[in-house]
Order: C-alpha cells, then structure tokens, then sequence
C-alpha cells in the first residue's frame, strides 16, 4: 500500500503506532506517550528476509513480521496530528520499502484497559521475502550470518529481548534462536555437532518463491549447510 493510499483511510486527529520489534526500542520519530500494548489476534514471528538492514542478497538475515493468531505485547506510541505526515514519511521509508508488509490499523489494548486503533506492519505472506515453513535451526542459521547496513541480525534480537525482558515479557522461542545462532556464530557456522547442525538444515525447508535473489539467498544457505558442516568435521 502507497502512503498516499493509507493516509486517506485515516480518521482524523493523532495516531497510534504499535511497535513489536525495533520499533520497541529504536522508534524513528518523535511521539506524545508511549505505553506497553498488547494486540490480540495477531502474534510476533522472525519471517522476514532482510536484505539491507539486517543482511544481504547474498546472505540475508531475518528479522520480524506480525502475522495472524495469537497475541503479542508491544509498545504503542500517541502521535500527535501535527507531526502525523513527518512521522509516516519516516515509517514508510524504513518499514515499506519493499512492500514486504500490509500496513494495517489493529486493536491493541493497553494496561489501563483503554483499547486504540494502532498502526501496525503485518508480514504479507504472499510476499516472496516471507519466510512461511522453516525449524528453529534454520533460522538461526539465517540469524546468525545476517549483517546490514544496520549491523548484525544477532544483535537486533539481542536489542528487542533485552526491551522485552525490561518491561516484563518472555518469547521463549525467540530466545531459543538467538542463543541458537549464537552458538553458531562462536562455532564457525556450525552448532556443537556440525553434523547433526547440517542435517537439520538440510531438512529445513526453505521459502518457496525463489523469484527475489534473497530468497534465492536463503535457499543456498540450506542447501550448502551440510557440504560445510562436513569440511568443518573433517578440520576438527
């Protein structure tokens, strides 16, 4: 969707953002208040190939959609209607740039009870940078190799646990792939057992659009995961 496009669905008056990955904790604009949130119906996912930010096209990182079911907590920001056009430019430049999500208004409910209209950006699962069906490991391999232009993908899990855990709230599988990945990174790629680390990648299915050269990316990651788990084994 074009700014234009959702700027005129828009009420009038100030606007929330719901915030659920760096948004928690490196918002791009300047805000009235902000609170802890929660949005039902929708869930926090790493389903997201990144290739600027967190990774490239030849070695994408991943980092976070929201998508259907669930819940998930978050920080929600009052914006006030004067700084509104300023503070969609800036989302939009940062979040839309490959249209990888739907922006979209959903209900989020804060710890006072009051429920607001949030802006939220919801992972498009059509999109080819969506990730739908890949295990724990081999998304922290992914996790572990991304770095981009706003540095490594560990460090932007390591960033929204830390808020996370600041403010009360657990995604245990979340931390699971980071310590994963961490491993992975101390380990030159490889877990404690790089065999067993390549056969769970091998087994790892990976995006099914191939047409971007991230998902491409991706796909080559999984496939050459076993070859270097072994040259990796025969080293040791």
């Amino acid at each position: 969707m074009r700014l234009r496009e959702f700027k005129a669905l828009l009420p009038k008056g100030d606007l929330w953002v719901f915030g659920y990955g760096s948004l928690m904790w490196s918002p791009c604009f300047d805000y009235k208040h902000k609170s802890l949130g929660r949005a039902h119906g929708y869930h926090r996912a790493l389903c997201i190939l990144s290739t600027r930010y967190r990774g490239t096209q030849r070695k994408p990182g991943l980092v976070m959609g929201l998508c259907r079911g669930g819940s998930c907590w978050g920080m929600a920001y009052r914006i006030d209607a004067p700084l509104l056009r300023r503070t969609l430019e800036r989302l939009w430049y940062r979040e839309m740039t490959r249209q990888v999500y739907k922006p979209s208004l959903i209900p989020v409910r804060l710890p006072s009870g009051r429920e607001v209209r949030a802006l939220a950006f919801v992972a498009d699962p059509a999109h080819p940078s969506y990730v739908r069906e890949l295990d724990l490991h081999g998304r922290a391999r992914l996790v572990a190799q991304g770095i981009g232009i706003r540095g490594p993908c560990v460090d932007y899990i390591r960033h929204t646990l830390d808020h996370m855990h600041g403010v009360g709230v657990r995604d245990p599988h979340l931390e699971r792939i980071l310590h994963a990945a961490l491993a992975l990174r101390e380990n030159g790629g490889n877990g404690k057992d790089g065999r067993k680390s390549g056969r769970a990648l091998a087994g790892a299915v990976a995006p099914s659009a191939a047409r971007q050269p991230e998902a491409r990316a991706a796909g080559a990651v999984l496939r050459r995961a076993p070859r270097r788990s072994r040259r990796a084994a025969a080293r040791r």
